[in-house]
Formats: C-alpha cells, structure tokens, sequence
C-alpha cells in the first residue's frame, strides 16, 4: 500500500503498469497466505484483513484508472496525426499524385499476388479433376496451360473491375483517402466517447462531487467507495473491450457500455454482501485489475494498432521509397562527377575556404581592432595626413628666413633703414606667425621694377623663395584644419569601415539560416501556429456542442475538448515562460470543468484568446 501511494508533489504520480502488477501479485498471494492462517474463521482479524484489502484494492484501482485514461488519451491524440496527413493529400491533386505513387507497387503487388492465388486455386482443382491426363503431358505444356489460365484470371478480374474505370484514378483514391480519415475520425469519437465516460462515471466524477472518495465514516460512507471501487474496475474493463470495435457506432457507444457494465457482476453487486456467496470480495477486484493490466490494455494498444495499420498513413518504406531508389541508381553518376573532378573540386573548395577567410579577417576583424583601438585613443590607429612635426618646422623655417632677409635688408622693415633692434626684431616675429611678411613683399616690388639687377643682386630670388615657402607652410595649415576634422570623425570612419563586412556577414548568415535551417528557424511560428489551431479546435467542440439538460457536454465532447486541451498544454509549455505558464495552465483547468456549463467555457476560451494574444 505504501509503495501504491504517491505524494502530490512527486514528478510521476502514475507507476508503470509492471510496477502495479508486480504489486497486485504480491497482495494476491498475500491475501492465499492469511485465508490459509485464519481456518475460514471471520473474526476481528479477518475483519480488519478485509478493510485493508478494499483500501489496497482503491489504490491500485487509483493507479489502473490514471493508466487508462492516460493511455485513451494518448492514442486518441495520436490519430489526429494520421488525421491531419489525410487532410494534406486531400487538399491537392498533386499531394493525391504523389500518394498513388507511392502505394502504386505495393497495389501492383497486392494484385499480382491475388491473381496468382486464384489461378493457383483453379490450377489445384483442374489437376484435381484431369490428374490421369495431366500426367502424359509435358512440363512446357503444362506451363503454357497455367499461363492461359493466369490470362483467364486477369481477364475476368479486368471484367469485373470495369465499373472503377468510369471514375478517374486520381477521384479513386482521393475516395480511398477520404475513407480511410473516416474510420480513423471515427476511432478518434470513440477514443474521445470513451475519455468522457469514464471522466464523468469512473473516480474523476467521484471525486469532484460533494465529499468524493474522501476518508470514510460510517458504515453509509465505507460502503459508498468500496461501491465506486467496484464500480469504476468494471466500467475500465468494458470501456477498453469496446472503444475499439469496428462494427460499433459512436452514437450507440453509451449504451453498449451500459450493457456491457448491467451483465458485469463487480457493476452490479452488493458490497454490503461481500461475506455472502454473492458478495464481491476484494481479491475479485484485484484479480479483475490484474487482467485488466495483462488483457485489456495490451489488447486496446494492438487494436489502435491496426487501425492505425490499416487506416493511417503509409509506412516509411511506402513514403521514401521513390527519393530513395532515385538517390540509390544516381549515386555511381554522383560518385563517378566527384572521382573525375576530385581535383578541381578540392581546390575549389580551399579557394572558397581562403576567400571566406581573408574576408573575416580583412574586412571584419581588422575594421574591429581598428574601431576598438579609436575608442581607447590609440595614437597609432588615429587618422592624419601629414606628420605632427611637419607644420611646426616649416613654419620655424619661414619665421627664420623673413628675419634674416629683414635683418639684411633693414630698408625694408623700417622707414629709417636704420639696423633693426631686438623689439622690431620681436615685432617682426609676432607677424610673420600671423602670416604678415611685408618686410619680404616690399624687396620684392622693388626688385620687380628692376628683375635682372634683382636677379644679379639676389634678392628677388630670396623673396621668391620665401613666398613658396609660405605658400607651403599656408597649404600645411589647410591641411592641419582637414586633419583636425578627420580625427574628430574617426570613431565613425572607423564604422564606415566595418559596415560593409558586418552587412555581408549578417546577410549570409539569415540567408543559411534560412535555407539551411529553415525548419529549426520557424520552430516558433510552428508551435504557435498549433497553438492557435488548437485553440480554434477547442472553440469548434465547445460551439458545435449539444448541452446536456444541466447545460453540460456530453461524454464525446468532453473527451474531444480534453484531447485538444491536452496538446495546447503541451505545446504552451514550450512556448510560454514559467510564470505565464503557470496562469495559464490555471485558465485551461478551469476550461475543462464541465460543471461549470457549456456558457462559461466559452467565456474561459474568450479569456485566453485575449489574455494570452503575444503566445499565440
């Protein structure tokens, strides 16, 4: 019993079906072992023996009826899968034109092998008949008779068939594909009928009803869950021995179960009478959980099986054999282009290699260094166009060579024409640093009137020179107020620089991505996408809907709307934060409360339409 017990916050409430059986098969022997000690006397001890052999039996039926519906559960989801495949090949006749190709040898096949059966079963019952004269023909004759009869056979079945040929091979098995998603949409409302049932007659409707399965007082009380106990094996077993019957429609699936559980003697014993001969011992109950686990399950998991067999999509050798048999017989073509071309297509590949490498470096990593280098001021990586010494020089020169001419030639500075004294001298140099050289402009006029005497004499030449070098030293001082303006832009030359390899990377990167990576990068809109089909599906099973008298669903709906409550739980665990999650897993347990009515679910799927908008 303490092993069947599990805490609320244990992270896997349900034991494995061998974990349960292997404790069921312990009370078993148990419960031989006490009977054979207490001698068929009914005293205080076997008393209290029975009590708790009903209150394992609960437990265990505790564990069976979360196994079931969790097992109901997942195979009805499952079927929506194969649903949902039907659904694409019936949207296009491109989908229904690949679909016939796929199945076409397995359909070859299926008629190759039947004809061959009946011509064997004709060719067994003429030998039967003909025996004596058969055994003088020959072997080649022989073969060429059953070769006439193989003829025979195609013919009458091309006679029979003939009617198929009015209707085109594509509406043939677009009609194939339409039935086949019927039966499985059929299998899926008897999953989900048989989901509602026991929801709303096994221990999930005890439960949330008045004081439920809570402990017992009293005799009235005691009686009330051993009856439910009872109540809820029988319903499990006839649930699982008919949710997947062919032969049984969903609108008579209610009161097969009725008829089913009225025969069932657990259903309808008295408990009150479990020491009389017709009473219901606790031992029958564990038994009847015993075969549930062994029988019915595996028996409903092979049946979903081969419903899903027959009536899902194909298997994985019908859908990839076409791409598979073309890469088989193109593979030496393939193999044959690569070994021709191994050489040309290696230094391709390391010139691609080299090429993507020098990009990444010269035109990313270079620009990055030279960015960050600006930022710490580097001197360095700071723009310039001439050298920092170079104005300062050359203006020293000029300010010498216009001293000196002005020293020589005293005429020219002064109106005395008297030596030059050190406060003229010091006027002159304050002028010539704001650019005055009226000193040298004066020789030069003069020598102007008279160029071959100022050529002989020199100082037309020295004037001229120190012009130039003024005019260098002018140029210098443009070139320093560009070189001022470059480097307070350098930060953003230095962007200018890494923006082109940053656009390229970036879009070679989103252009892989996308190519590349195409199903890894929508992974989000996927799931959002489903979520908001799901909730669509919801809206759809809560609108389509008939209440009950109480204003309730019915056992099918509500097991539709818990299937699809279901997926959207699992896919919002996936897409939501935990604390959004959480919220939201409060709004979906309050959507699928079928007390609450039909009106106010329709309220709650409004609600989370609304609150939960971004996710969706």
């Amino acid at each position: 019993m303490k092993s069947l017990s599990i805490s609320p916050s244990s992270r896997t409430p349900l034991l494995s079906e061998r974990q349960i059986k292997r404790y069921l098969e312990q009370a078993k022997t148990g419960q031989q072992e006490a009977s054979i000690s207490a001698n068929g006397e009914h005293g205080p001890h076997t008393e209290y023996q029975q009590e708790l052999e009903w209150l394992l039996a609960s437990k265990a039926t505790a564990q069976v009826y979360g196994l079931v519906l969790n097992k109901l559960l997942e195979e009805t989801v499952t079927l929506s899968d194969d649903i949902w495949y039907w659904d694409e090949v019936l949207s296009s006749r491109l989908y229904t034109a690949l679909y016939s190709v796929q199945m076409s040898p397995f359909r070859l096949f299926d008629w190759s092998s039947s004809v061959w059966d009946d011509a064997r079963r004709r060719a067994s019952q003429l030998n039967i008949s003909t025996a004596g004269h058969q055994a003088q023909q020959t072997l080649s004759t022989q073969w060429k008779e059953f070769y006439v009869l193989v003829r025979q056979v195609v013919q009458e079945r091309n006679v029979a068939e003939m009617h198929k040929r009015v209707i085109g091979p594509v509406q043939r098995i677009r009609g194939e594909a339409r039935q086949k998603q019927t039966n499985l949409k059929k299998a899926r409302l008897r999953g989900a009928n048989a989901l509602g049932v026991l929801l709303g007659e096994g221990l999930m409707n005890e439960s949330v009803h008045g004081e439920g399965l809570a402990t017992p007082s009293g005799d009235h009380a005691s009686h009330k869950w051993k009856v439910s106990v009872a109540r809820n094996v029988a319903l499990m077993d006839a649930v699982l021995a008919k949710v997947n019957e062919p032969s049984l429609a969903v609108e008579k699936f209610d009161a097969a179960i009725a008829e089913e559980t009225d025969e069932d003697p657990l259903y309808a014993a008295d408990i009150r009478n479990q020491s009389d001969d017709g009473g219901v011992q606790p031992a029958l109950v564990i038994e009847r959980l015993i075969r549930t686990i062994d029988e019915r399950l595996p028996e409903y998991r092979e049946s979903t099986k081969a419903i899903v067999k027959d009536h899902g999509r194909p298997s994985r050798l019908a859908r990839y054999w076409l791409p598979v048999t073309v890469g088989i017989l193109s593979s030496t073509t393939v193999l044959r282009i690569l070994v021709n071309r191994k050489a040309e297509i290696t230094a391709w590949v390391e010139d691609f290699g080299s090429t993507v490498m020098d990009f990444w470096m010269n035109w990313v990593i270079e620009p990055t260094k030279k960015v960050i280098s600006t930022i710490h001021h580097d001197e360095g990586s700071e723009v310039s166009i001439m050298s920092k010494r170079s104005l300062e020089g050359d203006r020293d020169s000029l300010e010498r060579m216009v001293v000196d001419f002005a020293i020589d030639n005293p005429g020219n500075a002064t109106d005395t024409g008297n030596p030059l004294t050190e406060m003229e001298i010091a006027d002159i140099r304050s002028k010539i640093r704001e650019g005055d050289l009226t000193p040298v402009l004066k020789a030069y006029e003069k020598d102007l009137a008279s160029p071959f005497y100022g050529t002989i004499r020199g100082n037309l030449i020295r004037a001229l020179l120190i012009q130039v070098q003024k005019t260098k030293v002018d140029v210098e001082v443009a070139m320093g107020g560009i070189d001022a303006l470059l480097k307070s832009q350098e930060l953003v030359f230095g962007f200018v620089g890494l923006t082109p390899g940053i656009i390229v990377t970036v879009g070679a990167y989103f252009w892989l991505r996308n190519n590349f990576s195409k199903r890894r990068g929508s992974t989000k809109a996927q799931k959002q996408g489903l979520m908001v089909r799901q909730l669509r599906n919801i809206d759809r099973v809560l609108t389509n809907s008939t209440p009950t008298e109480f204003g309730e669903l019915y056992y099918k709906d509500h097991g539709l709307l818990l299937c699809e409550v279901h997926v959207l739980r699992q896919q919002a665990k996936k897409n939501m934060p935990d604390q959004v999650h959480r919220e939201f897993i409060e709004d979906l347990d309050e959507l699928v409360d079928v007390r609450t009515g039909v009106k106010k679910q329709i309220r709650v799927v409004e609600r989370i339409r609304w609150s939960y908008l971004k996710w969706f």
